[in-house]
């Protein structure tokens, strides 16, 4: 018994000292070789959206890179990757979301380590929501650029697991549960259909006209099986054809219907997302934006500083007949917005979501 205990004792030293998972530093301990998959995993390089999943506690992955880009906010235009890696970082800084230089300095050795790996394989973690989904196909496009075999890409996504009732992300799980994963169902080998799909997807988002969306959220894989979903998603966030709002913003002033703090605003419109969608400081500046519009559609207190979870937020009378359908938000306040490669401008939008027939429709020019 003592033995035992002194053993479990040096584990819990070992994780503590390495980040492995219990039976990872178990198994090292014990001295046993490593698996195959373990051995394949280890030589790979590992790409994910941020580092608050524990991917190195795994004991599985030893390089690996953070993508770190919200996609779905601001400018993805179609100009060649060292130019939108200039114009992300500009994007994120003139958000106040990152410092510019560093920004640059991200994108740049994120690229760099995806491209000095070429020859070796990759393992993709992600989940199913837009902000990953977005990052999953400009990372494939990339691959598919350098002309990597489809064979020597895993992609590991999940949207949900057991005991989770509302799964937000795999930074939810302890790194024993994310090493479970690959001998899951949500890990697959990618087929060159697929990466040609995410080529696809990455073109059609970065294109400067909408119209290659719907033939993207209509796709279905069974490798990248959020990414249609994820593209009817982005689809919504055109304006309205009922009031000019994108979904983000009718949920925001619906959430702002009974004087609230833009924290609750924030917590009551994400409770309506199918996945996770847009995090609380993304969901403040689109609270500063309708607040702030020429016929202001909220009014935040104290005004005239950035809204942060404490500030009150209520509808105005523009609000409540915009969120009635009575009046129209892209008529009334113009709009000034990237969605991907589409810069939206102006009180006469060509492309709009068409409520009653759930699409995207654009007028003739």
């Amino acid at each position: 018994m003592t033995k035992q205990a002194d053993f479990k004792r040096r584990v819990r030293a070992r994780m503590a000292k390495t980040g492995e998972s219990y039976a990872i530093a178990r198994r090292r301990l014990l001295g046993e070789p490593p698996t195959p998959v373990e051995e394949r995993m280890a030589a790979a390089l590992h790409i994910s959206n941020g580092d608050c999943t524990d991917l190195a506690g795994t004991g599985l992955a030893r390089h690996i890179v953070y993508w770190r880009d919200v996609l779905h906010e601001g400018p993805v235009p179609a100009v060649g990757r060292a130019e939108l890696r200039r114009v992300r970082a500009s994007f994120l800084v003139a958000a106040d979301a990152d410092d510019h230089g560093e920004g640059m300095r991200m994108f740049e050795e994120r690229d760099a380590a995806v491209v000095a790996h070429r020859d070796g394989e990759y393992v993709l973690w992600f989940e199913a929501d837009l902000y990953d989904q977005l990052q999953i196909v400009e990372a494939l496009s990339l691959l598919a650029e350098l002309e990597v075999p489809a064979d020597r890409v895993t992609l590991i996504c999940i949207g949900e697991h057991p005991g989770i009732a509302r799964f937000g992300g795999l930074g939810e799980l302890r790194p024993d549960q994310l090493a479970e994963l690959p001998a899951t169902r949500a890990c697959a080998t990618l087929t060159p259909a697929a990466l040609d799909l995410a080529t696809r997807a990455w073109a059609a988002f970065r294109a400067p006209v909408p119209d290659g969306l719907p033939a993207i959220a209509a796709a279905r894989s069974t490798e990248l099986r959020f990414l249609g979903e994820a593209f009817d998603r982005l689809s919504r966030e055109y304006p309205s054809t009922r009031d000019g709002l994108s979904l983000t913003e009718r949920r925001i002033l619906a959430a702002a219907a009974q004087e609230s703090t833009a924290g609750d605003v924030f917590v009551r419109a994400s409770a309506r997302e199918a996945r996770p969608y847009l995090g609380d400081c993304w969901c403040y500046a689109a609270i500063d934006r309708l607040a702030g519009a020429p016929h202001p559609l909220l009014r935040t207190v104290p005004g005239n500083v950035p809204t942060g979870p404490a500030s009150t937020v209520s509808l105005t009378a523009a609000g409540a007949r915009v969120l009635a359908g009575e009046a129209d938000h892209v008529t009334l306040n113009g709009v000034d917005r990237w969605i991907g490669g589409v810069h939206l401008t102006g009180q006469d939008v060509r492309w709009r979501w068409d409520e009653g027939r759930e699409c995207l429709t654009g007028r003739q020019e």
